[in-house]
């Protein structure tokens, strides 16, 4: 039983829509964390070395406090986003395991 489930994998691993299914899904991940890492060290990298964010937006709000203020909403996006794409590739994954059970996997 051990020996054919290690021969189904073999299969899967080495079929185009697996490579393919692993190259999106590390492209969303670099893409998500150099943007996540980048976003969050813009605010003491601006508000420290540039005079950018310390203008006065409307009453003692400034552009600081806005730019912090941010960061909370854009990491529910990128969560949002992440949920999105995960479930895209779930989907990819059951069309998967459908080919398999069929011997359609290429």
């Amino acid at each position: 039983m051990e020996l054919r489930h290690s021969n189904q994998w073999k299969k899967i691993a080495r079929s185009s829509e697996f490579i393919m299914l692993m190259k999106r899904r590390r492209r969303f991940q670099i893409f998500s964390a150099t943007f996540f890492v980048i976003y969050y060290f813009a605010l003491p990298v601006l508000a420290g070395y540039t005079g950018l964010l310390n203008k006065k937006v409307f009453g003692a709000m400034n552009g600081i406090y806005l730019f912090a203020l941010s960061q909370f909403f854009m990491a529910w996006i990128i969560a949002f986003i992440y949920v999105r794409h995960a479930n895209q590739l779930d989907q990819t994954i059951e069309q998967m395991k459908k080919d398999l059970s069929k011997g359609a996997l290429s």
